[in-house]
């Protein structure tokens, strides 16, 4: 799953719902060799039709929360920084 720092991180820009749809899809991820939207769909563990699945993956994958700027980067700035330190380099 996700470790504690990422998390933490993620709690800032995530909601609650948010946050355990990307732990189901890293989990998925981890587990699944395909990497299809109709495979994940498939195996994704949500009380709720194929159909609604996939489309619940498809926005959860649009979300502007998600997006490369505005959470990756500040997430490995912040790893960055916690593991480098000042002047080391």
């Amino acid at each position: 799953m996700l470790p504690s720092f990422y998390q933490t991180f993620l709690e800032k820009y995530l909601t609650p719902s948010q946050q355990i749809t990307l732990k189901m899809l890293v989990w998925l991820l981890q587990n699944q060799k395909q990497v299809k939207i109709e495979r994940l769909a498939a195996t994704l563990p949500l009380p709720i039709q194929h159909n609604s699945c996939r489309r619940h993956l498809q926005r959860f994958l649009t979300l502007k929360a998600i997006s490369v700027v505005l959470i990756w980067f500040p997430l490995i700035q912040e790893i960055l920084h916690c593991q480098i330190k000042p002047g080391s380099y």
